[in-house]
């Protein structure tokens, strides 16, 4: 009893951060896992197809995926289970069965698609190979790299190590995009007046692709864990992870309204982390060596952040799911609230290291055609989960913590747009 109360000491006092730079903790590592060379390749083409009059899109985008992550926060802080654990106590094992086969497809695509982005990207900075030897010898390096950070240094160095790639790409983008600048007027109304320039499919599959990018799928699932590693784990601080994903989200934002200012000033052809050096290479026709180097450093700040981000985080899944398979967290959910996953044990490293290294086979392959996959398995997740959360926060906690009628609609929203998503890449695949 007395540990018990410890730990309900030590939440209280993290529940007053001293600033706010400590408020936005996990929140900021999940803006940078969930914004990957796609997202950004996928604003700039829609920049350079419909302008910064669809600026609005990307607001949209960011505000439905922060009533996702909310949703997950305040289930766990108010039950003291991650959904998982959650789901599996009143459903039953067979959610892990059936959410397994899904881990792992997307865990191999993911992590190729993030180690073949840092690899063009690095690539693109020190063209010392042949393009496709460039990609497979400088992606290989980023994953054994990142696989380094994550086991020596755990959870204290890759929160450092997050904190600089987020500086790097948040500074360069903007500057880029500033330098860039169409006028203040058209960002104002391209935010803030939702209108698209065109009305046909093409514009309009473009404009969702543009919502439904930005801000990562199955990597919200982790921000529970790294709640439990900064040890928030009382439902008082639900407001703290409010203003910690608003925070977030605002940055994602601003990432994604950068990269089409970007796509609008600057059009290019091409695909995936290509077209953002292709781009970086008309930077620099526009704005010297100085504008390439400088978009191509926030690229990799971009790529390698997302890259560290799923090697550090996706393995707490797996450990919770093998957990939960061997009954370790069937328990009463006041013990749980307290525990998390053990990053020195067996299954969370075992994981780590799979994931590091058999997606390297995916270096070997189109890059176009690995992004295509992993962006189409990513969204079938996500209408999946606002379902289970309009259950979850409607019927299965406190009733003060349950959905608030804004709230549903606004799942309800999420539930319909990303299965359109998910159904139309099932019809374009």
């Amino acid at each position: 009893m007395d540990e018990q109360n410890r730990h309900e000491e030590g939440g209280t006092e993290r529940a007053r951060p001293s600033s706010l730079f400590a408020m936005i903790g996990p929140g900021l590592l999940l803006a940078a896992t969930g914004v990957g060379s796609g997202d950004l390749a996928t604003a700039s083409i829609v920049g350079g197809m419909l302008g910064v009059g669809v600026l609005w899109a990307v607001l949209v985008g960011c505000f439905l995926k922060f009533v996702v992550t909310e949703g997950l926060a305040r289930w766990q802080l108010a039950s003291g289970e991650t959904l998982l654990e959650g789901v599996v106590r009143r459903v039953g094992r067979i959610v892990i069965w059936l959410f397994l086969p899904y881990l792992l497809l997307w865990s191999y695509f993911v992590a190729s698609a993030q180690m073949s982005a840092s690899g063009v990207t690095l690539h693109a900075m020190f063209p010392i190979f042949e393009a496709r030897n460039g990609k497979i010898v400088f992606g290989t390096l980023a994953g054994l790299i990142g696989l380094v950070l994550v086991l020596r240094g755990g959870y204290r160095l890759f929160r450092l190590a997050m904190r600089a790639c987020i500086t790097l790409m948040f500074v360069t983008t903007v500057v880029t995009a500033a330098l860039l600048w169409p006028g203040t007027a058209q960002i104002m109304q391209g935010l803030f007046v939702p209108t698209l320039i065109r009305t046909d499919p093409e514009a309009i599959i473009w404009t969702i692709s543009l919502i439904g990018g930005i801000g990562g799928t199955l990597t919200v699932l982790c921000y529970g864990y790294w709640l439990r590693e900064e040890g928030r784990t009382q439902a008082s601080q639900i407001r703290v992870c409010r203003i910690d994903l608003a925070l977030s989200y605002f940055v994602a934002a601003i990432f994604g309204v950068s990269m089409v200012i970007v796509g609008t000033s600057v059009q290019v052809e091409g695909e995936g982390t290509q077209l953002l050096v292709r781009l970086s290479d008309r930077l620099g026709q526009e704005l010297g060596e100085a504008g390439r180097i400088l978009f191509l450093l926030g690229t990799f700040g971009t790529v390698f952040s997302s890259l560290l981000g799923v090697w550090q985080a996706v393995p707490y899944l797996f450990a919770d799911c093998w957990q939960l398979l061997r009954g370790a967290n069937a328990r009463d959910p006041s013990s749980a609230r307290f525990s998390t996953v053990d990053t020195n044990a067996r299954p969370y490293r075992v994981y780590l290291v799979l994931l590091a290294t058999v997606p390297m086979l995916g270096l070997f392959t189109s890059f176009r055609e690995v992004q295509k996959i992993y962006t189409f398995v990513g969204a079938l997740f996500f209408p999946l989960l606002a379902f289970i959360l309009l259950i979850a926060n409607g019927w299965w906690i406190e009733r003060k913590h349950r959905n608030k009628p804004a709230t549903i609609i606004a799942l309800a929203g999420v539930l319909a747009l990303f299965a359109w998503i998910a159904i139309a890449g099932i019809q374009t695949t």
